[in-house]
């Protein structure tokens, strides 16, 4: 399928525009669906005892960290194929993927860690790549839909991501009680509830005619942000330093907020105080602030610019951390860990925006696709780094710590980033656009 040919209804009504605010409602559905990845440590807890699997910290992260690392395999591949075929049929495969993978995590039911092997495989490895395969999707397909919001519509294509694991969390600890020694046999309705989801979500993508435009806006091209002149290709976007950087900071982003994320059921009980349930209520409103911080720090960008907000998050996340192995207080953990939430999911909110600020949006999948190689390398080394560091005799002290840091260090990098110089000059927007468009220059 050409991506004329999915234009669909859209390009042929009376305004431009019109129906583009639905295929964003269309975007949600799917992303809610595979966003609930970030339930897992519901179903850590519950693997690690011992009349479930009785997996070893370690090998309760292993599952997730394969999740996250197979995310880049399928954002690459997936952001390429859909750059030539349109967002609808990669999107479709993408979610029903994911969906079988649920499926086959649920068959592994048995007591004691000789099928590991098989929950790594379903939810690891198959729904971690149908996971990648379709989140790149609709952001890239949203921003040329929403050329004159690029910033806010990049938070929201990515804020159901965050939100996945709101409803998901209760329901996940609700389906393991009915069968607390194979916890694993969620994953059967879930992964069914995913797949009705995603499906319906999937089937009203489609990419805005060729020559498409919105009335009444023009690219910014003065202020603290700006619209690249240039489209760049892949290639093109690979040989500028600035990729790196930004892949880089997205990396680090992910690796210490994805740290706390892949303990926080255990963290709350252990450090706070939190019963198991209250956990994973805690992990199901933390949610909110995952979701809710792609559209936060996405709007605030830009008025900030870009990396003044990577900068802000960095920094909170890194004071956050160190303080929060010292909170015993079950309010005050909740602030720090929402605040790490709220920063973690800011950062998938907000590098959309940045890269096809600094590149353009014509090869957003194939150059934002490579760009995930960020948060696969963050979800291989988080959480690893984190479970290592806290180890059996839970030193938590040690491991937030140590992730704190890496944080504060980071700070580094917004700070000597900026955009390729290749910029449009012309005549320039509403402030409001300016607000909302185009890349960091000062």
């Amino acid at each position: 399928m050409s991506q004329s040919a999915t234009t669909g209804v859209a390009g042929s009504s009376h305004s431009p525009t019109r129906g583009r605010w639905g295929i964003v409602i269309a975007a949600l559905l799917l992303q809610f669906s595979i966003g609930a990845v970030y339930a897992w440590s519901v179903f850590s807890s519950a693997l690690k005892k011992p009349d479930a699997m009785n997996l070893s910290s370690s090998e309760a992260s292993l599952t997730f960290t394969v999740t996250i690392g197979m995310i880049f395999i399928g954002t690459y591949i997936g952001g390429r194929v859909q750059d030539r075929t349109g967002p609808r049929p990669v999107a479709l495969i993408g979610g029903i993927v994911y969906a079988l993978g649920c499926i086959v995590a649920s068959f592994a039911t048995s007591h004691d860690s000789s099928q590991l092997w098989l929950l790594v495989l379903g939810y690891g490895v198959i729904s971690g790549f149908g996971l990648g395969f379709a989140y790149i999707v609709p952001i890239a397909m949203l921003q040329k839909w929403f050329p004159d919001h690029r910033g806010l519509i990049t938070g929201l294509a990515v804020a159901g991501f965050g939100f996945g694991a709101v409803l998901t969390a209760p329901v996940a600890q609700w389906l393991i009680a009915m069968t607390p020694t194979e916890p694993n046999r969620a994953f059967l309705p879930l992964g069914i509830g995913y797949l009705v989801l995603a499906v319906v979500g999937a089937s009203f993508f489609r990419n805005p005619p060729a020559g498409y435009t919105v009335p009444g806006w023009t690219p910014a091209t003065t202020g603290r942000i700006r619209d690249s002149a240039k489209q760049f290709t892949e290639r093109e976007a690979l040989r500028t330093y600035q990729w790196y950087l930004l892949a880089a900071i997205l990396t680090l982003n992910v690796t210490v907020g994805i740290a706390l994320i892949a303990q926080a059921s255990g963290t709350a009980q252990t450090v706070a105080g939190y019963s198991v349930e209250e956990a994973a209520a805690l992990v199901g409103i933390l949610a909110l602030f995952n979701g809710g911080g792609r559209i936060f720090w996405a709007w605030i960008s830009g008025f900030s610019g870009r990396m003044t907000a990577f900068g802000l998050m960095l920094g909170l996340q890194g004071v956050c951390l160190l303080l929060i192995p010292h909170t015993s207080n079950a309010i005050l953990f909740f602030i720090l860990a929402a605040i790490v939430y709220l920063c973690y999911g800011g950062g998938f909110g907000t590098m959309p925006a940045t890269a096809g600020d600094f590149f353009g949006v014509k090869h957003a999948g194939a150059i934002y696709g490579l760009m995930i190689i960020g948060w696969s390398l963050g979800g291989i080394i988080g959480p690893p780094i984190i479970a290592a560091l806290i180890g059996e005799v839970k030193n938590y002290t040690l491991g937030y710590t140590v992730i704190g840091i890496i944080a504060l260090v980071s700070l580094i990098l917004p700070i000597i980033t900026r955009a390729p110089k290749a910029m449009a000059a012309g005549p320039t927007t509403s402030a409001r656009d300016d607000a909302v468009e185009g890349d960091l220059v000062s």
